[in-house]
């Protein structure tokens, strides 16, 4: 009777453990992307992902994107990283695909789109103007004349127009080899009296982000001032604030609307002084503007200008710290949202970008930073061997106090103490190769759930993203039975080996004093293989590495320390 209802507590635990985690994960630990493939009668199926495409949205646009695009003068914009086009018709950047990133892994997969223009399907651009009074201003109307039909690096282009009263408006655009535009924007006054102008420069975001935002990844409006990043505000926020919406000022900094890997963004030149708001605008439209400076008053005869940056493209870590460092964009590196742990999740990505870089293959790596990772908790794993098997040695005095005081709890509690003094073992020590390592899986999930880098990177066999869940689902037979498991039922072959590694450790463990935990302990790693499931399949694959060399440890501490594998015999106190 008291073993069957110690199982039936432990059951009622790890059921509670499984679907309450169920029940949080998605809002404060998102689990993996979208899986990448489909095993579909045993044979994999590359996938859509319609949330590589920033500019997604739900409304049907009435006209096609290819159809807007015709309707407007433009440039050409091609560098190795960018292609696209600006709209002559009121100065927009508004059209533009990464070329070395793709909606999904299909061969013939479309290459992410970031900017689209007003009219078609998800709209977002960038616009540039100048906002002043008692003198004609460029608008979204106006078309502008350019110097060149091809923007590359090396060729920029100068956008002008010439108002009635003699006024000249230039924006020069030169752009680099991944994803910066600059542009100068300046005045010449060819009239005859003074004029007042500020330049300002916007983004236009239609939809809200396809990938949600949670306690772990922030998307949505984004921007550092005077130093600080600010994840707070959400596209919620903006509806709510209305035409009021959220307004900053900052000296440096930048301001944009981010996703999980890509980002828009507005910077103005270094040390320059900003006024910058997010606001909603309308149904599911939201602004970022910024506006430089404050009004200028330009003589006749003379020319003022100002430099901004705009950043359209994949959060690539490198490409952020080269553009904080290089061109002085403060906390631009904080796009990625790193959380309160960064100071440790970022040399866990550069130790496993290194290891990619050095072999190839992500998975390759993330078994090499298992490697790694064991062999400096080696040392300690050793010392919890040693306090397991004085642990082990003392069961039979404990058992004996348990005995001796099983109505006294207090006096249970004394008289263990004393025991445990006495004999010098501590018996939390087992429990620290676990604490240590909670940190590294933590900042590993970061780096595979926030970092470009290791987005659609494959393994071997099956696994061809490492950032998604295995696809190799048992519980539908590989696919042949043509049903699609919830998330959290989705068992693919790497969470069960998890699982089964985790239950092979449990095995080698000396058994729990206490029989409820004991029970427990035994249905937790199969409580594990489902928590386990819906995470990125590089998570699975260090879970599992890790616990086949801690058994592998087990199995050669056992030869040194006998007394934890042999059973103890009785004693007395």
């Amino acid at each position: 009777m008291e073993n069957q209802r110690n199982m039936i507590l432990a059951i009622v635990l790890s059921a509670i453990v499984l679907f309450g985690w169920s029940a949080l994960s998605d809002r404060f630990l998102p689990t993996a992307n979208p899986p990448a493939t489909k095993v579909v009668d045993g044979k994999q199926v590359p996938l859509p992902n319609p949330t590589a495409d920033a500019t997604a949205d739900k409304p049907r646009a009435l006209r096609s994107r290819a159809a807007v695009l015709r309707e407007t003068p433009r440039v050409v914009i091609d560098t190795p990283s960018v292609a696209g086009s600006i709209n002559l018709k009121g100065a927009r950047v508004d059209d533009l695909v990464l070329k070395r990133h793709r909606e999904s892994i299909a061969k013939n997969s479309p290459p992410v789109r970031l900017l689209s223009p007003e009219g078609a399907p998800g709209a977002i651009y960038a616009q540039f103007g100048w906002a002043g009074q008692a003198l004609a201003l460029p608008g979204n109307d106006t078309v502008w004349q350019t110097d060149g039909q091809l923007l590359a690096p090396g060729k920029p282009v100068t956008l002008s127009w010439t108002n009635p009263t003699g006024q000249t408006f230039r924006i020069k655009l030169s752009i680099d080899q991944n994803y910066m535009i600059t542009a100068e924007q300046s005045v010449a006054n060819g009239g005859a009296a003074p004029v007042a102008v500020r330049p300002f420069a916007l983004i236009k975001r239609t939809g809200v982000s396809a990938d949600p935002s949670s306690w772990t990844q922030h998307t949505g409006p984004i921007g550092v001032f005077d130093g600080t990043a600010n994840y707070k505000i959400d596209f919620k926020d903006l509806d709510s604030a209305g035409s009021q919406g959220e307004s900053f000022t900052s000296t440096g900094g930048w301001l944009g609307f981010t996703d999980k890997y890509w980002l828009t963004a507005l910077a103005p030149a270094p040390n320059t002084r900003i006024d910058a708001s997010f606001r909603a605008i309308g149904d599911k439209l939201y602004l970022a503007a910024m506006t430089p400076g404050d009004q200028t008053i330009v003589a006749p005869g003379k020319i003022v200008s100002r430099s901004t940056y705009l950043f359209s493209g994949a959060k690539e870590v490198s490409v952020l710290q080269h553009y904080e460092n290089d061109l002085n964009i403060a906390g631009f590196d904080k796009a990625i949202d790193w959380g309160w742990f960064s100071f440790f999740e970022r040399p866990i990505f550069w130790l496993l970008d290194t290891l990619f870089k050095a072999v190839g293959n992500f998975g390759v790596a993330i078994i090499l930073l298992t490697l790694i990772v064991r062999g400096l908790m080696f040392p300690i794993a050793q010392r919890q061997f040693a306090s397991m098997a004085a642990m082990r040695v003392l069961q039979p005095k404990v058992k004996a106090l348990q005995e001796r005081h099983k109505d006294d709890k207090v006096k249970l509690q004394q008289e263990m103490l004393e025991l445990y003094k006495r004999e010098k073992v501590n018996p939390l020590a087992g429990c620290l190769p676990i604490v240590l390592q909670i940190p590294i899986f933590y900042a590993l999930y970061k780096v595979l759930m926030l970092t470009i880098e290791m987005r659609h990177q494959p393994f071997v066999l099956w696994i061809k993203d490492l950032s998604a869940p295995d696809p190799a689902t048992v519980i539908n037979l590989f696919g042949y039975l043509n049903f699609t498991p919830p998330h959290f039922l989705a068992l693919g072959v790497l969470p069960i080996l998890l699982g089964i590694t985790m239950y092979i450790q449990f095995k080698l463990n000396p058994a729990q004093m206490d029989p409820v935990q004991q029970q427990v302990f035994s249905i937790m790693p199969w409580v594990f293989m489902f928590i386990m499931a819906p995470f990125a399949a590089g998570l699975q694959l260090y879970w599992t590495v890790s616990n086949l060399l801690a058994i592998a440890q087990q199995k050669w501490l056992y030869s040194r320390y006998p007394a934890l594998k042999n059973a103890p015999g009785t004693a007395t106190t």
